[in-house]
């Protein structure tokens, strides 16, 4: 009886095999951000209107880009082992799908650690000053179309997204190198 109800169960919303590092990415990522933004509201007035704050912002900013390329390296390698010129190279295949599934295992708490950067950065920036130009509007632009990314990839698991995650996951990934890179 214990067995067929186990069957009928719904999943949990986070795989076991992956809870443990997706729980260690959140705590980790609420203890870094409380940590920075307790440091951050702490500076005098004078160090945060300074020339040289720019580079304190400037920081997270560029660690959450390289946490993201790795985050996008997975659409990348999938797309790469679907396309069909493989067949000469199996050797090169192999190599990419273990650099694929380490890729997987990682995604959602590098992710998670992206998207605590992404918030201490845009953080620092308001605290710089935000001006109406197109990097602080497209960096803002990013953000809005980021807040989905993490709720759908909940819905994700349950196979309940219809594909939202990448879409909104994409739409994030256009808006986030325009803003970096323009």
């Amino acid at each position: 009886m214990k067995t067929s109800e186990a069957n009928n169960a719904s999943p949990t919303w986070i795989p076991p095999k992956e809870r443990l590092w997706v729980f260690g990415a959140i705590i980790v990522s609420v203890l870094f951000v409380l940590w920075e933004l307790w440091s951050l509201i702490h500076l005098p007035s004078a160090t945060v209107h300074n020339r040289r704050f720019e580079q304190t912002f400037k920081s997270f900013g560029s660690n959450a880009r390289l946490a993201l390329f790795f985050v996008l390296a997975n659409y990348v390698l999938v797309f790469i082992v679907k396309l069909r010129i493989w067949e000469q190279w199996s050797n090169v295949k192999r190599w990419i799908v273990v650099l694929l599934r380490f890729a997987k295992r990682w995604h959602t708490p590098i992710a998670i650690v992206a998207i605590a950067l992404i918030l201490l950065h845009t953080v620092a920036v308001f605290m710089y000053g935000f001006k109406f130009d197109f990097n602080n509007i497209s960096g803002l632009l990013a953000l809005l179309v980021l807040l989905p990314v993490p709720v759908s990839g909940l819905f994700r698991y349950k196979r309940l997204d219809r594909k939202w995650h990448l879409r909104s996951g994409l739409a994030f990934a256009v808006l986030f190198l325009i803003h970096a890179f323009l």
